[in-house]
């Protein structure tokens, strides 16, 4: 698996601490069809498997994001649905009130076949300079862990926790 962080110069706080990036880029390889990463990444029956037990619905039309009590952590515009190649949606932080009245952010799922049923997804989360508490909270461990139970769930079933 490979995975990496990739973002602008980091910002100073105020406080003297850096800033998350503003361009976040996650790629991961994950033994399984182009289809179902898609699949994985824009059904609810599979999200809430590995995505904090968020049902996420990503039709043409919308991003659709509930908690695990039916609650709306987030709901935007889908800027490109190109199954199962690529989409793009828009992205709010919804499930923390502080974190919902920022800007909206952009998440783009890019998925390439590759040899021997393995294929490769990036993510790119962007546009977070007006979402910096956005920013800190998916940079590294946050897509981290929902990229390893995505791939967890597609190759063993399983649950990654």
């Amino acid at each position: 698996m490979t995975d990496s962080l990739v973002g602008t110069a980091a910002a100073m706080h105020s406080s003297g601490q850096s800033a998350a990036p503003t361009t976040q880029v996650y790629d991961i390889f994950i033994k399984a069809s182009p289809e179902a990463v898609f699949d994985a990444i824009t059904k609810p029956e599979f999200t809430r498997r590995y995505f904090y037990g968020a049902e996420i619905d990503i039709s043409a039309d919308a991003y659709r994001s509930h908690g695990p009590d039916g609650s709306d952590w987030g709901c935007g515009a889908t800027l490109e649905f190109d199954p199962p190649h690529r989409v793009v949606h828009e992205w709010r932080s919804g499930y923390d009130p502080s974190l919902a009245a920022e800007a909206a952010s952009r998440v783009t799922w890019e998925i390439t076949p590759g040899e021997d049923g393995i294929s490769r997804l990036t993510v790119t989360h962007d546009r977070l300079e007006a979402s910096p508490q956005t920013a800190t909270s998916v940079a590294g461990p946050g897509w981290m862990r929902v990229l390893s139970g995505l791939k967890t769930l597609l190759e063993t079933g399983e649950r990654l926790t």
